[in-house]
């Protein structure tokens, strides 16, 4: 609130002041064409000058809670938040500051606000793609958080309407070994298809889980690029994609092999993927004599950490042919 009342009295006092320059400057040119006296060009670009200076002069300082902007991917999906910061300024925040079991704009000054470039689930609920103002009400335990369609609030709404709640989802408390002085909102724990969306102040963290579909957009452009002209790189990042998170293993082989035929000269690292897509098919003896081309080539290159993955796989792998 003392910044929005501070950027408004600014804002007036601005123009109060220019408004009473303009009216003063009027006044003296119809003084001069009263008396008939022309004004100079200096003076007249002097005074334009001055209007112009006036009309760009404006006292600057910083705001109590800074201004902040994040941006994270999770998956595929990208996350905007944008969020002011206040600090705890040796004061007892939730319970004090920030009331319990009472809505809370989730930081200071305009609206606390979240955009999702897919459908996601937040904490369990569904929630469609777009641009959200978060609001919360922090309880000692767990937190609720609500994704708000109006998002050109300063603070909470004057009427909170629960028709513009488009999803509501509860958030677990965590108490923090050190305490945070500036208000935090952070994209934490990141996985392919998930992530924590984290409220961090004081000695509290609120987590809320988000899921985002990633499965659903990596296999429609898998099945897009597959239907079209597929190139070598399209065969193998399909077949590490169905390795990873175990589909058809003997499609994902074919694909690799594919892909690999390929290549004009595939290189240690590819040797490697193609020797897992076959362990994970099951062909052990296969992926060994593969890894060892891998093992060879990231010698040659000097890459011991190629040549350490290498190592660990095929003496994994020789114990399950």
């Amino acid at each position: 609130m003392f910044d929005k009342v501070t950027d408004i009295l600014r804002k007036l006092q601005f123009w109060v002041d220019l408004t009473i320059f303009m009216f003063i400057y009027l006044l003296f040119v119809l003084i001069l064409e009263i008396n008939n006296i022309k004004m100079n060009k200096l003076l007249t670009t002097i005074l334009a000058a001055s209007v112009v200076s006036l009309a760009s002069a404006q006292v600057k300082t910083p705001k109590a809670s800074a201004h902040a902007e994040l941006e994270a991917t999770v998956g595929l999906t990208e996350i905007e938040v944008e969020y002011s910061r206040p600090n705890k300024n040796n004061r007892v925040v939730f319970g004090d500051v920030v009331p319990f079991d009472k809505i809370w704009r989730t930081g200071a000054n305009k609206n606390t606000t979240i955009e999702f470039s897919d459908d996601v689930t937040v904490g369990g609920a569904p929630l469609k793609a777009g641009k959200y103002a978060i609001y919360t009400k922090p309880g000692k335990s767990a937190w609720e958080v609500y994704f708000y369609t109006d998002t050109e609030n300063w603070g909470n709404p004057q009427t909170w309407d629960d028709a513009k709640v488009a999803a509501k989802a509860v958030a677990k408390v965590e108490q923090l070994s050190q305490p945070v002085e500036t208000f935090t909102i952070s994209v934490d724990d990141l996985k392919m298809d998930k992530a924590n969306l984290t409220f961090s102040w004081d000695k509290t963290g609120a987590v809320l889980p988000i899921v985002v579909p990633t499965d659903a957009k990596v296999m429609a452009t898998i099945e897009n690029t597959m239907n079209a002209e597929p190139k070598a790189g399209d065969f193998i990042a399909a077949a590490n994609y169905y390795a990873s998170t175990g589909k058809d293993a003997q499609l994902a082989k074919d694909w690799m092999d594919k892909g690999m035929s390929l290549m004009e000269k595939p290189q240690y690292y590819h040797y490697h993927q193609q020797a897992v897509v076959y362990a994970n098919a099951g062909d052990y003896k296969g992926a060994i004599e593969i890894a060892k081309k891998s093992l060879e080539g990231a010698k040659a290159a000097g890459d011991d950490a190629y040549v350490k993955k290498n190592e660990v796989a095929i003496k994994e792998w020789a114990n399950k042919k």
